[in-house]
């Protein structure tokens, strides 16, 4: 494996960094009091990746298996236990446990210790997944829309049901 090739042909650098306090608020709250925090976009790594910090409730929540084709998606536990499926077990993580899942690769979370729990999420390359979460979102509010509608928002957003 090798680098890959440059992106920048600069002599000097330059002063680009960006940076997040950690008392940011975060851009989603779901219904649930389940948050996102949008740490680094795909917009903002020009396509490279997104990294989200998911904070989760004590009470039950999180995706079904499923799988993504264009993305791959890691997981690390930073509070709490949080159950990852992959692919044919369940796995209690607890912090700093670290999970990566290559594209086409089933997985599912949940938290389902009774405990509040926060996690990394982080995808490559990076997919608009800001558009994913703010849909379910806003289905927890309007109502779930009809099956055409719904499979067609999985659709675009890259996940796939089992």
């Amino acid at each position: 494996m090798t680098y890959p090739e440059p992106s920048y042909f600069g002599d000097k650098g330059e002063i680009n960094a960006t940076f997040r306090p950690a008392d940011h608020e975060p851009e989603l709250t779901y219904q649930s009091g389940n948050t996102v925090d949008y740490l680094a976009t795909g917009a903002s790594t020009g396509g490279k990746f997104g990294l989200y910090r998911w904070n989760m409730g004590p009470e039950p929540s999180g995706p079904g298996p499923h799988f993504h084709r264009s993305i791959s998606e890691s997981f690390f536990i930073l509070t709490g236990t949080v159950r990852i499926f992959t692919g044919d077990r369940w796995i209690d993580a607890a912090p700093g446990d670290f999970i990566h899942v290559p594209e086409g690769g089933i997985h599912a979370f949940r938290n389902e210790s009774g405990a509040p729990a926060s996690m990394l999420l982080h995808f490559s390359p990076g997919a608009p997944r800001e558009g994913y979460f703010e849909g379910l979102a806003e289905f927890a509010v309007s109502g779930r829309p009809g099956e055409e509608e719904l499979a067609e928002f999985f659709l675009r957003h890259d996940n796939h049901w089992l």
